[in-house]
């Protein structure tokens, strides 16, 4: 009897304590707090740039193409975005972040643009082409004196197809505004709004062909990007999500390779702009 009754006694008490922190977890919502969460997200994108002057210097050549044009390479939707074997053939996205406050992340991301020289089009050129004779080059010689040049295949072809590697670092901020569409439970389905500010290097992976010589393709650093994005963020269930950004930049690359032969180099910078759609998870260790 004295068992029984020290057991009621015991219950009479914790019962009340445990359906107070049950009451507390339920109201605390997994969503109300970031801090202490990784996300990673992957994704694709499109983009479009801005016109620029491109110097291609070399042991017999100094020369600079003024307002050159140039486009991205969609791949549309594909299944090469989720291929392991194919997924830098996209235009492709990817970003890991840590929330170091409930509104602050730091992100290292990868965008995996793609630019391409507009072909057959027609700039100014000023500078020289001086190769010496015997050289196949050389049919390429000419002064250029603000004088107009036409940027066929045979003369010229420069792309950043795999690709125009942009590696940073970002600072993020996100804002739960789930409550101005009249949601109440964001553990089913919240809306963030997000900004950025991010910089790191340019590491392309270049596709040159200049005048004759042999076609150049291989990853090098090249200079460096500096950005700006801002996105909407969809989360459902806690953990998975799908975000759209926007996003705009700077790049400067002085150092772009551009032949088999190390001393020659084309510099270029130009402003980007880039729309980005991603899918991803949230989660905390």
């Amino acid at each position: 009897m004295k068992i029984k009754t020290i057991i009621f006694l015991i219950g009479s008490i914790l019962l009340p304590l445990l359906n107070l922190n049950a009451q507390s977890a339920d109201t605390l919502k997994y969503t109300s707090s970031n801090k202490g969460k990784f996300f990673v997200s992957w994704g694709g994108n499109r983009d479009t740039y801005s016109k620029s002057d491109i110097t291609f210097t070399g042991d017999d050549y100094n020369f600079t193409l003024y307002d050159v044009d140039a486009h991205d390479k969609p791949k549309g939707w594909h299944v090469d975005y989720i291929n392991p074997t194919r997924m830098t053939i996209p235009q492709t996205n990817f970003r890991l972040g840590y929330f170091i406050s409930d509104h602050y992340a730091i992100t290292a991301s990868l965008d995996h643009m793609k630019y391409v020289m507009t072909n057959n089009q027609v700039v100014r050129g000023n500078g020289y082409i001086d190769i010496p004779e015997g050289d196949e080059s050389a049919i390429y010689n000419n002064t250029f004196r603000d004088d107009p040049v036409y940027l066929n295949e045979g003369f010229l072809t420069f792309e950043h197809t795999d690709g125009l590697n942009y590696v940073h670092l970002e600072v993020a901020r996100y804002d739960d505004i789930s409550s101005l569409f009249g949601i109440n439970n964001t553990d089913v389905f919240q809306v963030n709004l997000t900004e950025s500010v991010g910089g790191g290097v340019l590491y392309p992976k270049t596709n040159a062909k200049l005048l004759v010589y042999d076609r150049y393709d291989e990853f090098h650093i090249a200079g460096y990007g500096l950005s700006a994005s801002a996105g909407l963020n969809l989360t459902f269930f806690k953990h998975f999500f799908i975000q759209a950004d926007l996003k705009g930049g700077f790049i400067n690359m002085p150092d772009i390779r551009t032949t088999n032969n190390p001393t020659d180099r084309a510099s270029q910078h130009f402003f980007f702009g880039e729309t980005i759609l991603s899918i991803g998870g949230i989660f905390r260790l």
